[in-house]
């Protein structure tokens, strides 16, 4: 009897040791204050158990979108979730409730280095106001890997590798595909006419490197028709692009970005350019300026008939104005492809490994091929 009794005891310590371990491991983040947004933490066991996936559960990737409510940046973590499963790391994914908040993204960025995590993915909205953390992630030897806009001008060393389109092309690409539709129209044009250029901001690379690679090019092309460009509005973009200044011009390109980061204020620049009797075109740099350009036109109705609309992203506004033949087509980016690929960068740099920008691509897209596989899936809802 005193022999079972004894085993019941030293059964029941063991078993006890067994749970003790096991809360260890699931309860060693009991205390830290997560950041709002989507995380991936504690799904590392998960993806070491996936076909294929590597095992690196002591590695975790932190990264910092410009926002975390739109369907890109959702698009976006998809892809980087489906890399850290991959790879099997784990995975925190933040970004600030509006792309206009900047000191929320400071703040999410302050608590990645505090987290020190094996490397960092950066999307910065304003890159002077992240220096001081991108400087102290630097000093504690965390890589970051710029993704989407990147980390423009940041300190030297401290961005090793960038996930992102290359917007400058990208811009080219919507140029490329917008030309032949107005060629025409402009050719045979016995007064000046407008093409409108919406951008969300003036301070994200992305946005003036594609409103820039879209202005150029435009430029580029109507001119080997033999016909004079000038450029007005916005001074950003007016300084930096190849057109002449002035608004005296067979074409004008009229640049367009509002004040705030707000909807209200992308559909009335919209609107001020849609109400302009030359107006034949209007292309809007970004998914909210798109949604925009279609919003200002709900009572004006000029799109799809005497202007011709191209947007960029994509979100089922872009798709259904597509759809019903309002806009022209459209560029998208692969933000799933972004999202993966600066997790495989960002993997690859906290081994130490050697690593380089990635172009994640762009294609064009409207009614014809708007549901062919290659485009789908770079779209989104």
């Amino acid at each position: 009897m005193k022999k079972n009794v004894w085993g019941v005891l030293l059964t029941t310590a063991m078993v006890a040791s067994l749970m003790a371990g096991c809360t260890s491991k699931t309860t060693s983040n009991e205390g830290k204050t997560e950041p709002a947004g989507t995380t991936a933490e504690g799904k590392s066991s998960e993806a070491a158990e996936t076909k294929g996936a590597e095992n690196n559960g002591d590695v975790t990737i932190y990264m910092v979108a410009k926002g975390f409510q739109s369907q890109y940046w959702q698009a976006v973590y998809k892809g980087a979730e489906k890399a850290s499963k991959e790879l099997g790391v784990k995975l925190e994914y933040q970004g600030p409730d509006s792309e206009s908040d900047i000191a929320q993204q400071v703040q999410m960025m302050n608590n990645a280095v505090q987290m020190k995590p094996a490397a960092i993915g950066l999307a910065a909205l304003d890159v002077s106001a992240l220096n001081d953390s991108i400087k102290t992630s630097q000093d504690a030897k965390i890589p970051i890997v710029g993704f989407d806009s990147g980390v423009p001008n940041a300190p030297e060393g401290a961005v090793v590798a960038n996930a992102a389109t290359d917007n400058y092309k990208a811009g080219e690409v919507a140029a490329e595909n917008t030309y032949p539709l107005i060629k025409d129209q402009i050719a045979k044009a016995t007064s000046s006419v407008r093409i409108g250029v919406l951008n969300q901001d003036a301070t994200s690379e992305s946005i003036i490197n594609r409103g820039l690679g879209f202005i150029d090019k435009l430029t580029e092309l109507i001119k080997a028709d033999g016909k004079t460009v000038c450029i007005t509005g916005n001074d950003k973009f007016v300084s930096d692009a190849k057109a002449d200044k002035g608004d005296k011009a067979d074409v004008i390109l009229d640049v367009a970005v509002p004040s705030k980061v707000e909807a209200s204020l992308m559909t009335t620049d919209a609107q001020t350019i849609l109400n302009k009797d030359d107006t034949i075109c209007i292309f809007a740099s970004n998914q909210k300026t798109g949604e925009g350009l279609l919003t200002g036109d709900e009572n004006l109705g000029r799109l799809g008939k005497d202007v011709i609309g191209v947007a960029f992203d994509s979100g089922t506004m872009i798709k259904d104005g597509i759809k019903t033949g309002k806009l022209a087509g459209a560029v998208t980016q692969a933000p799933v492809e972004i999202g993966y690929q600066t997790v495989k960068l960002a993997v690859a740099a906290a081994k130490g490994e050697k690593v380089t920008d990635v172009d994640t691509g762009s294609q064009w897209y409207n009614k014809d091929n708007l549901d062919s596989s290659e485009v789908s899936q770079n779209l989104y809802d």
